[in-house]
């Protein structure tokens, strides 16, 4: 089966499992974090995240990292989206497509703690 044929709403039940599999340690610290899927990442998003407009975003971490939050005033909640179009259009199966938004999941959490790339655990 082709990653395109996941529907909107698998592809969410797909984010929310990756969501329940954080380990508890982690998932407390997303209490008051929301989680987006999204269909494709904004130009700011690209702007943000220093990426060139010729390569896909999977997820990104809007807001203050959760450890930083106590020295910045915020009114906006801190977000996780995770993006549909640009995984559906990288992966060429199903499991692939699970795999990635387990990934990008984790990924992003990773950066809600105030990880950079080169310290992400994979």
């Amino acid at each position: 089966m082709s990653s395109r044929r996941i529907s909107p709403a698998e592809f969410e039940s797909c984010v929310e499992e990756a969501l329940s599999a954080v380990p508890a340690p982690f998932r407390k610290y997303l209490e008051n974090v929301v989680v987006a899927v999204e269909d494709e990442p904004t130009d700011d998003d690209y702007d943000e995240t220093d990426t060139p407009d010729d390569e896909e975003i999977f997820g990104i971490f809007r807001g203050v990292s959760y450890f930083d939050r106590s020295h910045v005033v915020s009114s906006l909640p801190a977000q996780i989206a995770v993006f549909r179009g640009p995984i559906l259009r990288c992966c060429a199966t199903r499991g692939e497509a699970v795999r990635e938004i387990r990934d990008t999941v984790v990924h992003e959490v990773g950066h809600m703690l105030g990880l950079d790339d080169d310290e992400m655990p994979y």
